[in-house]
């Protein structure tokens, strides 16, 4: 490898830097949520529309319906605030 001209890497970077992990995902969707909920007075969301926050744009439509098919797999505080905001079915088992 010296012969071309190539030196070892020696600095590994840890492959999970700069990921939130699943926790922030759902804190940027509760953000977004926040924010449309505020602006539109409701939170009926159509699958397409994208949220600007300010940590970047947030798929919130997608974002909701994902979260509504994995529902069995939330936290009680997640869907506590989910609840919070007037989402109907984080209360149903």
């Amino acid at each position: 490898m010296e012969a071309l001209g190539l030196t070892r890497r020696t600095e590994t970077t840890p492959a999970t830097a700069g990921k939130s992990g699943k926790g922030g995902a759902f804190e940027r969707g509760i953000t977004a949520l926040t924010q449309y909920a505020a602006r539109e007075g409701g939170v009926v969301v159509p699958r397409a529309h994208v949220e600007e926050t300010p940590h970047g744009p947030v798929r919130l439509g997608t974002w909701v319906s994902n979260t509504r098919s994995r529902r069995a797999k939330l936290t009680g505080e997640q869907r506590e605030q989910l609840a919070a905001l007037g989402i109907d079915w984080a209360t149903a088992t």
